[in-house]
Order: C-alpha cells, then structure tokens, then sequence
C-alpha cells in the first residue's frame, strides 16, 4: 500500500493509473507485466528492484555503486511497503536497453588496476562487446542467472523469436528447483506463454490478473497471422 506515504498523485511516476491503491501480490514463479507502452511497467519493475537491493541501471547488488543509466533511485520504491516471504539471497535486474551501458561498465573494471578481480567472470569470460546483443544476454541468463529474484525488462528487444523459446525452456529449468523467481515486463506473445504464469496488465488504470488470451498482444499477433491481409485492410480503413 502506498497511500500513506504519497501527498501529491499529479507527479510521475504517482500519476500512473495502477498506484494509487497499490496492493499487489506475487506469488508465482513467474510473472508477467504486460500493457501499453507508458502505462507503468518498468516503473513498477525499477521500484521493486530498489526494494531488492538491485541498481535501477540493472545489475545485481554487487553493483549499485555504479551508476550508468538515466536514473539513479525509484520515487516509487521509497513510497512502497515491501513484504518478502523469503528475502532474496541473490538476484540480478536485467534491463535489454542498458545492456551495452553495462558491458561497457565491466571492460572498465577489467582495465582498472585497483579493481583485483575478473570481471567477466559471471559473464562468460569475455567481455560482453564481444557478442552480439542476443549473445550477450545468453552469456548472462547462462552465467549469472542461477537462484533468487530475477528481474526482466523487454527481453525480447535482444531475442529472436526461437532464442525467446530458449528463455522460457531456461526459466522452466531455473524455477523447477523452487529457489528461483521471475518478474517479466514483456510486450511478447511469446514469453506470455509460458505454462502457469501469472500475467498481470497494467492497462484500464489498474493491475489486473488477466489470462493470455486476453491480452492485447495476444489477440493483435492473432488476428495479423490468421489473416494479414484482412487485417491490413481494417488499418487501412480506420486511418482514412
């Protein structure tokens, strides 16, 4: 709950729809954040990874001291009353659109003479320059990717749809042991699928449990394959 501790709803991120009455539950393995763009998603998922003790640049623990995105802190986070069944051990938030920011944070420390540590060593031995953005993002799930709280923005923006089916067969094999969770914000039909997710949309102003088939996402990717041509023809007629 947020109520008591926000005094003004007309500033971002305490604008957004879903906040005001903010009483969400995760108890699955794996869920997902689905809705529009700039309804509220990553700023949901930023908050929750301040609370966890993650950097909102992405990053585990390990590297809050580094800062290398936009944003420093979640607003939202401080606003918040988290409640952990079991807190999380370890975690990392990774975020597609910093990636780059962070391989390059990582060949810093390699060059550093006080930093007295490999630091590709969670990463695949090599610096994440050196693959490409879906590589590089295996080279994580592969190697960092272990147990405790794993936070997704889009990863989608680095995979291709059979390296996406890669991930979900990787998360079903992380949760199998009962020691790992994922919180997703995806626009992808494809990571939706996964058996036993929840998925929660952040569209009408409110967090809603919604099953797949509910999703917009799922009925555009629908509706587009079954039938382009008509579909194509809908859009045209609705700009006119």
């Amino acid at each position: 709950m947020v109520e008591d501790r926000v005094t003004s709803y007309t500033q971002h991120p305490f604008n957004l729809g879903f906040v005001k009455g903010l009483n969400l539950e995760i108890p699955s393995p794996v869920t997902f954040f689905v809705g529009e763009n700039g309804t509220g998603k990553s700023t949901l998922l930023e908050a929750i990874a301040v609370l966890s003790r993650f950097p909102v640049s992405g990053g585990s623990s390990n590297d809050l001291a580094d800062d290398f995105a936009p944003e420093s802190d979640s607003p939202l986070a401080h606003a918040m009353r988290p409640v952990f069944t079991k807190t999380p051990r370890d975690g990392y938030f990774l975020r597609a659109e910093f990636l780059a920011h962070f391989a390059s944070l990582l060949d810093e420390r390699k060059d550093d003479p006080d930093f007295n540590d490999d630091p590709y060593k969670h990463y695949g031995g090599k610096s994440l320059h050196q693959q490409s953005h879906g590589e590089s993002f295996f080279s994580v799930l592969g190697n960092r990717v272990k147990q405790g709280l794993f936070l997704f923005d889009e990863p989608e923006a680095a995979l291709s749809p059979q390296r996406q089916l890669a991930l979900l067969m990787r998360i079903e094999e992380l949760t199998r042991t009962g020691q790992t969770q994922f919180i997703i914000a995806t626009h992808s039909p494809v990571l939706m699928t996964y058996p036993g997710a929840s998925i929660i949309s952040f569209d009408n102003d409110r967090l809603e449990l919604v099953q797949y088939e509910e999703t917009s996402h799922y009925q555009v990717t629908k509706g587009i394959l079954e039938n382009p041509r008509a579909y194509w023809e809908h859009l045209k007629r609705a700009g006119d």
